[in-house]
């Protein structure tokens, strides 16, 4: 008796299931994990717009290939832009969300401002989607897989991508302010920063590589330049000439717009030489150089391997990109899927 019942439950989610896809394209069930009162929990999975969207890939991938082409720093931006967006209130779009009356923007707090980019990208392909499948593939995914997309066109790693991240109805300034770690972190701050957010070491050391293409604007290592500890004087974990060569870019007055890669040797080509660089004193922000010179083994000790090893880190950078693309995502029917990534429906 308690078998037939069970499979009469079984056959009723199945049947609420196909449904619901019917009639909310891009509804799936999560098959991955007991929920907590004993049923199932909507989950993230790699096939998650197989029937609704299938084409949801190529489509981000496509409009990714021209931007990056135009502008190859469009791909740090992105990956940067989904970062932002999982470490305040978790992968849910938020970041997206311009002001409005009932919303106060993200891109208004400290970490954000003058700072994130890339939105007009992510608008293309939203509405590049709209069109092929409404209503269907949220802003947040597109956020996780413009950060994946970007990642492997600068010639990184591939991953298998969970999918099915809804979009929030709400922006929280306050934690885009308070848990974004600031360039000027050290190491202990970083781990704290992480590890609210239920990331290691390891998953610090291998997704700050992501440093490994892109730039960073004056403002957030002049102090390493002219006054890392409150006495007039450089970081003296700074290397010479490296030191100079920032100087000529970043003056001690002005400039704060300014930019420089956080990668010299190859900031437009995703590789492990940003580890490499660190080894030789040649990080460009604080929260880059703690990471070998924190008195923190565990971190130096990934530096290092990174450094001798790009596979090892491909692989950890992928896998902690999946870990941080499940943090706090909305599913099931929490929040929505917004038709336009700057506004609520």
């Amino acid at each position: 008796m308690e078998f037939f019942k069970f499979t009469l439950t079984l056959t009723a989610i199945a049947f609420l299931s196909a449904t619901l896809s019917s009639s909310h394209p891009g509804f799936n069930f999560g098959w991955g994990s007991p929920g907590g009162n004993g049923g199932f929990s909507f989950g993230l999975y790699p096939e998650f717009y197989q029937s609704s969207c299938p084409q949801a890939d190529e489509i981000v991938i496509s409009v990714l290939e021209r931007a990056i082409a135009n502008e190859p720093r469009m791909a740090a931006s992105l990956l940067r832009l989904h970062f932002h967006d999982c470490f305040a209130q978790g992968c849910d779009a938020s970041v997206l969300l311009d002001d409005s009356a009932t919303i106060v923007s993200e891109k208004k707090s400290l970490p954000n401002r003058n700072s994130i980019r890339g939105f007009e990208v992510i608008d293309e392909i939203k509405a590049k989607l709209e069109e092929a499948c409404p209503n269907t593939v949220s802003c947040a995914d597109i956020l996780a897989l413009a950060a994946r997309s970007s990642t492997v066109l600068s010639g990184g790693p591939n991953w298998e991508l969970p999918l099915g991240r809804r979009d929030s109805k709400t922006a929280s300034i306050s934690a885009s302010n308070n848990n974004i770690p600031p360039p000027n972190s050290t190491v202990q701050n970083l781990l704290t920063f992480f590890k609210r957010q239920g990331l290691n070491e390891v998953d610090l050391v291998a997704l700050s590589g992501g440093h490994t293409i892109g730039v960073a604007r004056c403002a957030t290592f002049k102090q390493r330049l002219y006054n890392q500890n409150g006495n007039n004087q450089p970081d003296q974990t700074l290397e010479k000439a490296y030191y100079y060569g920032l100087k000529s870019v970043c003056p001690r007055t002005g400039g704060d717009n300014n930019i420089s890669p956080l990668d010299f040797a190859s900031p437009a080509r995703f590789d492990n030489t940003y580890f490499k660089l660190l080894l030789w004193g040649k990080g460009l922000l604080t929260s880059d150089e703690v990471l070998f010179t924190g008195s923190v083994g565990t971190t130096m000790e990934l530096v290092k391997k990174y450094a001798e090893d790009e596979g090892l880190f491909f692989d950890q950078f992928a896998k902690s990109m999946v870990k941080m693309g499940g943090i706090s995502p909305l599913t099931g029917f929490e929040g929505e899927v917004r038709k336009n990534c700057r506004r609520l429906n």
